[in-house]
């Protein structure tokens, strides 16, 4: 009888590991109702794609000796990712496949506000994928008057 049982655990876990290779993708693992997942695993034969940090585009540019102007935290936030959204499209890669995100702010941010504006980009209806988050303060950005950076990595089979 310990054989019949050890033959058929032997054969279920060998056809849920077969139904595991087929069906696989990246995996967010959600644990809480946060912005992010708690970890992100990639299955082996993906491509790992490091997009750089996208600052936002100003909403009023530099001229006359003033500085650029890129509004508050919301509008800095849905800029930036607009802008990684371009750049994500050209490699054929959607926010559904970001696996990390690094997010560089400035004292200036407002962290409720661009959680909010990140919300409608991940863990949506369309898009249920949230990725690993690792967030910094920073004294300054490499454009003055910029208070928010993201880069991405990426996978994708």
């Amino acid at each position: 009888m310990r054989l019949l049982t050890k033959i058929a655990l032997t054969t279920a876990f060998a056809i849920g590991l077969a139904g595991a290779a087929q069906a696989q993708e990246a995996q967010h693992i959600q644990t809480g109702n946060g912005p992010i997942a708690s970890a992100v695993v990639v299955p082996p034969g993906y491509t790992t794609y490091y997009i750089s940090g996208a600052l936002p585009t100003p909403t009023t540019p530099a001229a006359d000796g003033k500085p650029a102007v890129y509004g508050d935290t919301t509008a800095q936030t849905r800029s930036v990712l607009d802008n990684l959204k371009t750049q994500m499209t050209k490699l054929g890669l959607t926010f559904g496949d970001v696996a990390m995100a690094h997010v560089f702010m400035t004292p200036e941010v407002d962290f409720a506000a661009m959680n909010k504006v990140w919300l409608t980009e991940f863990g949506t209806a369309t898009q249920p994928n949230k990725p690993a988050r690792a967030a910094f303060k920073v004294v300054a950005m490499a454009a003055p008057g910029a208070t928010l950076e993201i880069e991405f990595i990426a996978v994708k089979k």
